[in-house]
């Protein structure tokens, strides 16, 4: 995964510190949730041993990068102190931050995000697009990838009433306004990935118009990291509660891929590899 790539052009590689990502083929970024109340996994990987087992068997299984979160964004969450925050989350960075995979760290507080970077750190991943005062700066001079996420309003009200008069529209706007908040600051575009933040102040309609969509965001010239898995909006069509949202989770990672995604982020990661291999193998023999 360390190479030159100089010769790629924008959006076909994400430089994550001593890392680049190759996006010739899609990725997979393995979640760890080190909280006691996400809204799938919660308290199943609170013990930092469990999660660095666990960020374990994520790389074992093909995760191309593991995307560590020690504060719950689930539709209601409370947010918690960056002290809390960070007991949760440095014995899990440290202990994995020699593996041969980036590590990310999804959060929105300035000073999580400097203490992370010491730490090992290769990509901050922020569901508030660095928009906190003193985000950006924190990670400007830094090697750092940086993940822009769309959310409307914050995680305890996002899902009061979401409204929009062009979903679409708005999300690409937005996510192009951070890209350029960020390229001011000095962010080369092969550091930046989006995110059009799937069920962050959206409900099922919204969801489904920018699945449907999803290419657009592929114009803007940097990676698209998409989250769709084990989420609410497969919940309302399939009726499943989050622990049985697998095979949803996979049509809905195959869907995003095949509309432009680069990265995806799930929980299952060995059956999403399998998943993607085979739509690998149709693409190839596909004499179009």
């Amino acid at each position: 995964m360390e190479a030159s790539a100089s010769s790629l052009t924008d959006g076909h590689i994400l430089r994550c510190g001593r890392f680049v990502l190759m996006l010739d083929c899609p990725r997979i970024m393995g979640i760890v949730n080190i909280t006691p109340d996400s809204f799938s996994d919660g308290g199943a990987f609170l013990d930092a041993q469990r999660a660095v087992d666990h960020a374990h068997r994520l790389v074992e299984e093909g995760a191309d990068l593991l995307d560590l979160g020690a504060e719950s964004t689930r539709p209601g969450a409370a947010p918690v102190s960056a002290d809390e925050e960070l007991d949760r989350l440095l014995p899990v960075l440290t202990a994995l931050a020699r593996l041969e995979v980036p590590i990310s760290i999804d959060t929105s507080k300035p000073v999580v995000m400097r203490e992370a970077m010491q730490a090992g750190a290769a990509m901050i991943n922020d569901v508030n697009a660095f928009r906190a005062a003193g985000a950006i700066e924190a990670l400007a001079k830094t090697a750092a990838a940086l993940c822009v996420m769309h959310m409307r309003g914050e995680p305890r009200t996002m899902q009061a009433h979401p409204t929009y008069v062009d979903v679409v529209g708005e999300v690409d706007a937005f996510l192009r306004e951070r890209i350029a908040a960020l390229a001011d600051a000095g962010v080369a575009h092969d550091r930046i990935a989006i995110d059009p933040g799937f069920g962050f102040g959206k409900n099922l309609d919204h969801n489904l118009a920018l699945l449907r969509a999803l290419q657009q965001f592929s114009s803007a010239g940097v990676a698209v990291l998409v989250g769709l898995s084990r989420k609410s909006m497969l919940g309302n069509i399939t009726g499943r509660p989050a622990h049985e949202r697998l095979p949803a989770s996979i049509a809905a990672a195959l869907l995003a891929v095949e509309r432009g995604a680069q990265i995806v982020r799930v929980h299952d990661v060995a059956a999403t590899r399998d998943a993607l291999a085979i739509l690998a193998a149709v693409q190839r023999a596909d004499p179009d």
